[in-house]
Order: structure tokens, then C-alpha cells, then sequence
């Protein structure tokens, strides 16, 4: 066990732009541009350092470090409060039926309604992994601790937890879904106004995205297909969210169609199935003691990594080498979540 997660900190700029150019487009949340990621540093910075009992618009940004070598490996993104700044747009994905009787036929159209429903939800996102890393478990440690900060900090996050997978995209980095409904009303191309989005935010939607549903049978055959279809490169996420407890009720994101899937925080499965307690004895190695997803610490002292623990009658048993990599003695508090 080599890597842990940590908060983010102000010299991850440069490691930031370099995952962050690696993405390929489409990433909201990581947008390769130097200068909207600081401003995402400076916005996490704030948000761990203010005293809050209720979410208000946070960012918390998490990095997956190398113990030893300081190297970046991943990083992902939480936020306390959708839709605080500006609204949180969504398609609702749905539908209507109409019957003639002159005619003896009935016809159920698709139909795209523009909504607010996710206005007030906590977001979890951002999430990328370098592609050499994409084994041993790191994604899923990557994904996992966005939760087990989400169960440190209950105070901080909604009654509902929701998360956007990238639609499908293009071998040249193309959306046909933005092409068949957003460059409509635009006059840009996907990569242009995603970018846009991602340093400006989505109030431009409001002003030009018309507000009657669509009729998806209008759209070009390419846009209807991937109505809800996440891009290939996040099929492994969507799998990850939905054992967590995530389900996708028919919404999608207004760029590029990906779903959006979403769960009542309490009933995530990280969250309900971890448990609180101290730290009672060290090991010297984790030979004999169970595997277990591991988290410690609050807000900047936060840390999760994959671990080995065991019960005892007061509390864990953990090996002395994963303590001190993460900087916690006997007694300290931890939290534990079964593998």
C-alpha cells in the first residue's frame, strides 16, 4: 500500500494541468486551462478552511499521492451544493402520448424537458485517474474516499448525492448529441462551449437553450442514440456508482447527453456501511489483518487509503507502517469500510 488520498494543496497546480491535459475533453470539472484551475485550487482552499454546519456552495478537491515519491497520481472533486451560484440545468428525459380516434392510432414521442430538479444536491466529480495507474484498485480508492469524506463531514454535503458521466464522444472529440440539440441554439462546437461552460459556468444556457421540451424524434438518428449512453471510457465509473447505490432516472446532461446518476447520501454504501472508531493497537505489518477502505482525519488532515484493520473489543488494529505513512498514533480516530 503505496498511495493515499489527501486534500488538495496550493503547489498541485502544475501535477493538476498535467492530468487535466490528459483527459482528452469533456471533463467539466478539468478543464485543461492553468488559469480556471487555480482559481478550483483557491476555491477548495476556502472551502476546508471555512467552519460550516450546513453545504454552501464548496469545492473539495482530493489528490491520490504516491507515499515517498510525492508523485500525483488521480485527483476528484466534490461539491457540497449544486445550483447555490447559478441553476443546476438538467434534461429530464420523458415522454408523451397522444391518441386519434379518427385515425385508431396512438404515438409516444421521447421528449427532452429542460429542469432544475438537482438544484440543492452535492456533486460528486472531476474524477481522473492517469492512465499508467488504472490498476491495483486506485480508481475505485479514488471514487470510494469522495464518500468516505462525504461520511467525515456529513454536516457539509445534501440529502442527495448525484453525479454526471461523460456522454459519448467522437474518435475526434465530437459530441453528436451537442450537434443535434446544443449547436442549434449556439452557433459553437462542443469543445468550445464545454470549455466555456467550464471556466464561466452554464448561465449562457439559460440565456439561449430554449425552454420548450424537444421532441427527440426531430433529432438527427445520431443524437437519439446516445441519449443517456456514458462515453466508453466511463463505463468502469458508472459501474462503480451503481455499486455504490447510484441509479440513473432518466436524466442527462445538456452538453453531451451522459447520464446523471444519483443516490440518497445516507443510503450511498460507503457512506451507510462505515463505521467510526479509534485507533486501539499497531501492528508491525497487516499479515493476518482483514483488507478495508481506511480514511482518517478531517477537512486538511483528511486522508483514505487501502488498508488492513481488524476489530477489537476497543476499537482498530492497524499495521504501524500504514499509521505512520499517514501520519496518525494510537488512539487517533479513523473510519473503516469493508473492501
Amino acid at each position: 500500500m503505496s498511495w493515499f488520498i489527501r486534500p488538495a494543496r496550493e503547489g498541485d497546480l502544475d501535477a493538476l494541468l498535467d492530468l487535466a491535459r490528459m483527459t482528452g475533453g469533456g471533463f467539466t470539472n478539468l478543464p485543461p486551462d492553468r488559469d480556471a484551475l487555480a482559481r478550483r485550487l483557491a476555491w477548495s482552499a476556502e472551502s476546508f478552511a471555512r467552519e460550516l454546519q450546513a453545504p454552501d456552495n464548496e469545492l473539495y478537491m482530493l489528490f491520490l499521492e504516491e507515499a515517498g515519491t510525492g508523485r500525483i497520481g488521480g485527483t476528484a472533486v466534490l461539491f457540497s451544493r449544486v445550483g447555490a451560484e447559478w441553476p443546476f440545468y438538467s434534461y429530464k428525459v420523458g415522454q408523451v402520448t397522444q391518441s386519434s380516434r379518427e385515425l385508431k392510432r396512438t404515438f409516444t414521442n421521447q421528449v427532452l424537458y429542460l429542469t432544475n430538479d438537482y438544484d440543492g444536491a452535492s456533486e460528486v466529480g472531476g474524477l481522473f485517474l492517469h492512465p499508467e495507474l488504472r490498476v491495483a484498485g486506485l480508481g475505485r480508492l479514488l471514487a470510494r474516499s469522495r464518500y468516505m469524506f462525504i461520511a467525515q463531514h456529513r454536516e457539509r454535503f445534501g440529502a442527495r448525492v448525484l453525479a454526471e458521466l461523460r456522454g459519448y464522444l467522437t474518435p475526434d472529440g465530437g459530441s453528436p448529441f451537442w450537434d443535434g440539440v446544443g449547436a442549434k441554439f449556439f452557433g459553437m462546437p462542443f469543445q468550445d462551449a464545454d470549455h466555456f461552460n467550464s471556466l464561466h459556468g452554464n448561465q449562457f444556457i439559460a440565456d439561449l437553450m430554449p425552454k420548450h421540451p424537444i421532441y427527440t424524434a426531430l433529432l438527427p438518428e445520431t443524437a437519439r442514440e446516445v441519449i443517456g449512453r456514458p462515453h466508453d471510457s466511463g463505463v468502469p465509473a458508472m459501474k462503480l456508482l451503481e455499486s455504490e447505490g447510484f441509479a440513473h432516472d432518466g436524466y442527462v446532461d445538456i452538453f453531451d447527453g451522459g447520464p446523471t446518476v444519483c443516490c440518497r447520501t445516507d443510503q450511498i454504501r460507503t457512506v451507510r456501511d462505515s463505521r467510526a472508531a479509534s485507533l486501539a493497537e499497531l501492528t508491525p505489518s497487516g499479515a493476518g489483518l482483514p483488507r478495508a477502505l481506511m480514511a482518517s482525519g478531517r477537512l486538511l488532515d483528511f486522508r483514505a487509503w487501502w488498508g488492513h484493520a481488524d476489530w477489537r473489543a476497543d476499537g482498530l488494529a492497524l499495521p504501524r507502517p500504514e499509521a505512520d505513512m499517514v501520519g496518525i498514533a494510537a488512539g487517533a480516530s479513523l473510519r473503516h469500510a469493508p473492501a
